[in-house]
């Protein structure tokens, strides 16, 4: 589990245009990794609403905002254009970087378990150093939270 403090594991997943994206190629700025469950969803939209709403104060701070979930790169896309979405979406299909970060876990919905992403985020310093790990955050005034810690 990546903890505070601690080196952001690295990662290659393809975005949601079909290409490749690192981690490690945003060094020297600051990344917010957010994971969400699914594309589309009420809460998954909302928080994607929220970051992409306050994206002009993000850019401010000089921040990548990169969203993952196991959804294809033709679930980003239609997400992506019917939220006008301006940050990228990555693909986990096989929940490996979920794993890696320690937010794929069972979760209970009605009444049924499942394993699934749980809804976190991660900033990353720009030396790649973990300064905040929010895991099974609520949405309501998530994006202002990421804010206040790229702000410390």
């Amino acid at each position: 589990m990546v903890e505070e403090g601690s080196q952001a594991p690295d990662f290659e997943l393809k975005g949601d245009v079909g290409e490749t994206v690192k981690l490690s190629q945003f060094r020297g700025r600051p990344v917010v990794l957010y994971f969400y469950p699914r594309d589309d969803t009420p809460g998954c939209t909302k928080e994607a609403c929220a970051f992409r709403d306050s994206y002009d104060e993000y850019l401010a701070r000089d921040a990548v905002i990169l969203g993952v979930s196991r959804d294809g790169e033709a679930s980003h896309q239609k997400f992506k254009q019917k939220y006008d979405l301006p940050f990228t979406l990555l693909s986990d299909p096989d929940h490996e970087v979920a794993e890696a970060y320690g937010v794929w876990a069972e979760k209970s919905m009605y009444g049924r378990k499942s394993m699934g992403i749980v809804r976190s985020t991660f900033v990353i310093a720009a030396d790649g150093i973990v300064a905040r790990a929010m895991r099974g955050i609520k949405v309501p005034g998530h994006s202002d939270k990421v804010l206040e810690a790229l702000a410390a």
